[in-house]
């Protein structure tokens, strides 16, 4: 079939003759205007519950993650009336890429508080490390991709063809391919380590001996009704961002007029229904409600010695 973006040179600021489109479809209306109240509502909850839990960090990764969701989605909207308008195109393209790397880290600082109350000494990181190593790793993830996504969007702007193998266009997908790639490597990391201490924990076999660690809580933990609902939730959450990545480096992989990137069901529902599900489940079960003080159980030195 012809592919809009062979006339993609004309798109920035006017229309594209009638039929063409830089999506290789027509975005569907209504599904984009379900996505915006979805995310719109989960975002309004997010914030409010991030003051009522004095859960304060939640409004820089769960709150800011439904921002460029709705930003993205309501370009996806604008876009179903005008598909050949280049402006909401770049901006769909950047929002929708960045928007869950924010509601990533959040994921990062809910396992490092899990570890905390459950147990450092089943952890190969201490809870602040998975909070500084990994929610640093997924910044930089953040910004490459934001690089490649504003490199391609600068090269819309010019009225280039991202079909040319030299146009910026290009370039900026390989950046932005880069950038989503490092971050799913960053998730598949975390999920090893995350899977590790919550084994580890359940098998009570911890890496360290409570007596060489200097701080944190060196004991076993309760796995409290509400941890073990925080941790099942986690769990969730991490396995949609994931599926998310693989799609997203699958579409950049296939290039701009690939038959991933230009099939919409795809998108809908391995992208925005896979963002959507995670930052409603941290909704429900949230760290604020469901994470408390720690409660630990002591394991003395005798009943250790006798094993």
């Amino acid at each position: 079939m012809s592919s809009a973006f062979t006339v993609l040179a004309h798109a920035h600021g006017k229309q594209l003759p009638a039929g063409l489109s830089l999506y290789g479809y027509v975005p569907t209306e209504w599904i984009c205007i379900l996505f915006i109240v979805l995310y719109a509502l989960s975002t309004v909850a997010h914030l409010g519950q991030a003051f009522w839990y004095r859960c304060y960090w939640m409004i820089p990764t769960a709150c800011f993650c439904g921002i460029l969701e709705i930003l993205g989605w309501g370009a996806r909207t604008w876009s179903s009336h005008s598909p050949g308008l280049g402006e909401p195109y770049e901006m769909q393209l950047t929002c929708t890429i960045l928007g869950p790397t924010p509601l990533i880290a959040a994921t990062f600082v809910i396992l490092g508080q899990i570890i905390e109350q459950m147990g450092t000494s089943y952890s190969r990181l201490s809870p602040k490390m998975y909070t500084v190593l990994f929610c640093s790793a997924d910044v930089i993830s953040l910004v490459v991709q934001a690089v490649g996504g504003s490199k391609a969007a600068l090269s819309f702007a010019q009225g280039t063809s991202p079909v040319s193998k030299t146009d910026n266009s290009i370039k900026g997908g390989h950046i932005m391919l880069g950038g989503i790639a490092f971050q799913l490597t960053v998730i598949t990391i975390y999920a090893i380590c995350g899977f590790e201490f919550f084994m580890r924990y359940l098998y009570d076999r911890p890496i360290r001996d409570a007596a060489t660690l200097q701080q944190g809580n060196v004991r076993r933990g309760t796995l409290t009704k509400g941890i073990k609902i925080q941790a099942i939730a986690l769990i969730f959450m991490t396995t949609c961002l994931w599926i998310r990545s693989v799609y997203r480096v699958c579409e950049l992989a296939d290039g701009w007029t690939g038959r991933i990137i230009t099939t919409q069901v795809f998108f809908d529902v391995l992208d925005g229904a896979m963002v959507t599900l995670s930052i409603f489940t941290l909704n429900f079960a949230h760290p604020g409600m469901l994470i408390g003080k720690p409660t630990t159980t002591v394991v003395d030195s005798e009943k250790s010695s006798l094993k």
